[in-house]
């Protein structure tokens, strides 16, 4: 393929010999526009390394005229004293042509090869046809190019109007009997869903069925899900599908696309004389669909394991064709993963934390030994009473508190002397040798006593307490914050905003609220860990109790699901207005007359990325989005 570049006006051959030559030697060029360049059509500087580059369009004059332009330029190129000099011209080249310029242009030049030639532009030229492509101006030098590029767009338009591959390898062959026997088998899984909501759950399920021998198909595997492929998928359905799963949930039945698949599958289920055809997977309880109510469901509700646990139990039954060997994954889930993920952008980002820096505590420790007899059931009753936190080590105890308060609040119980003091930050580094008490376990009650410390504040606070697998969450009441009441926030930020920490929604009562876990590495800190409790609406501020933890954790799955990022910051904020009392620290009592100071401002941290979702809301229009479980319905508020 040879081109014609008498044609290309000077900027036109720069910019290609630019795009080809950085190319070939992996950098990029700095093009500039037009007026005097001072003898640089493109330059790459990194560091105090100079490579700069001229372009020479001379085909129509000749090897005569480049070489007396290039004498006139000398001096410039000696002026500039770049570490690499590179000529790109349209002039034929020979060897001898080439040493004949390296004498003219000089020590600049380091070598032969660092003059490109027309013979040298065309082979590049063929070696990325996509630089071809991006300067239309070439198509015009040759008739063989034009064609070229005209053939490769065609075979593309050809190629994509045909179904991806792992759709069409589910096709009926063209002019196949419908009834031949030789018909390929029902052997595929068709996982039907409403998108994009569904598409997460597909994403998991798909490729766990795979990766246990069945056969999988999906329409996210085609990577362009959507109506494209819509006829070619019900063709599929209809001569190889096995079975149809079906995510089911209140988003399915406002999906007519989806509905209308499945009516499809209605209609083989009907030819196959198999009721058990269509398999509805519950997502969320009573979201049962009009055509599949008489359809057994697979419950996923309760979770996606025990789901897929009950799943393949049921395909297990009904005999379904599933491998044992040569199981393969199909690479499409990661492709479409992959496809949807969030670009990052090389900038940072500050982002807010659910850490609470410990900014203060009391200077020392102190362990406390029993005198005379005692019951160490008593002691541990009397503790269980106090107004400050303490822990038992025996017959002996540790706590903030002093020894005359020691001894008001153990008086008929216990006689306890003071035997050992030291700093906060020795007793969790050494602990205390003496009594064999370790650093580990010392750390240990560290944390225990200012996680005490803290429940004992939200209690004292008014604050609904709820018993949590492993920890204890705190939840804002009535008396802290009304239902739909928005409490301002913003001075941890910079201008004010508002969140709600209450609110009625879906016939339920949800209180926001956390719980605390403190670490005493990398730093002192508090980690705040939001919870929301539910209760049913019966008219009350506080609604009647959920005693199911099972429903608790259903009504936390299905309900906070539309909650944003935006959302749960600003429920975290809002409660710690509330915890601060406006405060720039949250005063936490340790002991009578000393306390723990936390910082009412969550740590921040800057990642060195961020990424270029856009941000569609203003600042208060995540808490007013419909889809916020605190934004009651409308058949709801109607009610």
């Amino acid at each position: 393929m040879s081109f014609s570049f008498p044609s290309l006006s000077p900027s036109q051959f720069e910019a290609i010999s630019a795009d080809l030559i950085g190319r070939d030697i992996s950098v990029r060029f700095e093009q500039f526009g037009a007026g005097p360049d001072g003898g640089m059509d493109g330059r790459h500087a990194k560091g105090p390394d100079l490579t700069i580059l001229q372009a020479k369009n001379y085909e129509g004059s000749g090897f005569s005229q480049l070489t007396r332009v290039l004498r006139k330029e000398r001096a410039t190129i000696d002026k500039l004293v770049p570490n690499r000099y590179i000529l790109s011209t349209s002039v034929s080249m020979t060897p001898t042509k080439k040493t004949q310029l390296m004498e003219i242009i000089g020590p600049s030049l380091l070598e032969p090869g660092d003059i490109y030639g027309k013979e040298d532009i065309e082979a590049l030229l063929r070696n990325h046809p996509d630089v071809l492509e991006a300067h239309p101006e070439l198509w015009q030098a040759s008739a063989t190019v034009l064609e070229t590029v005209l053939n490769r767009t065609l075979d593309k338009r050809s190629k994509r109007a045909q179904p991806p591959t792992i759709l069409s390898s589910l096709l009926p062959r063209a002019g196949s009997d419908p009834g031949s026997t030789k018909e390929a088998a029902r052997d595929v899984l068709f996982i039907l869903g409403t998108r994009p909501a569904d598409d997460q759950f597909i994403l998991w399920l798909g490729p766990k069925l795979e990766a246990l021998g069945y056969r999988v198909f999906s329409e996210l595997m085609t990577l362009e899900p959507g109506d494209r492929w819509r006829k070619e998928v019900y063709r599929a359905l209809e001569h190889r599908a096995v079975k149809v799963l079906v995510p089911t949930s209140p988003a399915t039945r406002q999906d007519d696309g989806l509905m209308d698949v499945i009516d499809k599958a209605g209609e083989v289920a009907k030819v196959l004389e198999d009721p058990r055809f269509v398999i509805p997977l519950r997502m969320e309880e009573g979201s049962r669909i009009e055509g599949l109510r008489d359809a057994v469901p697979v419950d996923f509700s309760r979770g996606w394991g025990r789901g897929l646990e009950r799943l393949v139990s049921a395909l297990h039954r009904q005999k379904i064709p599933c491998k044992i060997e040569d199981i393969v994954v199909a690479s499409q889930w990661d492709e479409f993963r992959t496809q949807r993920a969030i670009p990052l952008v090389r900038e940072p980002e500050q982002l807010t934390s659910n850490w609470l820096s410990i900014v203060e505590m009391p200077d020392e420790i102190h362990y406390y030994d029993a005198v005379g007899s005692l019951r160490e059931d008593a002691l541990k009753r009397r503790i269980s009473r106090l107004s400050y936190p303490a822990v038992q080590h025996g017959r002996s105890l540790i706590a903030f508190a002093d020894p005359k308060d020691i001894e008001d609040s153990f008086e008929g119980v216990a006689s306890l002397r003071l035997r050992a003091s030291v700093s906060v930050t020795k007793f969790v580094e050494e602990g205390f040798p003496d009594v064999d008490l370790r650093a580990r376990d010392a750390s240990n009650m560290m944390t225990h006593l200012i996680r005490d410390s803290w429940e004992r504040l939200c209690r004292d606070r008014g604050m609904i307490s709820y018993a949590y697998s492993g920890a204890e969450g705190f939840h804002i009441s009535s008396e802290q914050a009304a239902n739909g009441h928005r409490v301002p926030w913003g001075r941890q930020g910079g201008g004010r905003r508002s969140s709600m920490l209450r609110n009625v929604a879906r016939k339920h009562v949800w209180k926001y609220g956390v719980t605390a876990l403190p670490r005493l590495w990398p730093f002192w800190h508090v980690r705040l860990k939001a919870r929301v409790l539910f209760a049913e609406d019966n008219g009350t501020p506080e609604g009647k109790s959920v005693d199911d933890p099972k429903k608790m954790h259903r009504l936390r799955r299905s309900g906070c699901k539309g909650w944003r990022n935006k959302q749960w910051h600003g429920r975290l904020l809002a409660f710690l207005e509330i915890m601060s009392m406006d405060s720039a620290y949250i005063r936490v009592p340790l002991a009578p007359g000393q306390n723990m100071l936390l910082s009412s401002e969550p740590v921040l941290f800057t990642s060195p990325v961020s990424t270029s979702m856009p941000d569609v809301l203003d600042a208060d229009g995540e808490e007013d989005d419909e889809s916020t479980l605190g934004r009651p319905e409308v058949e709801e508020e109607e009610a």
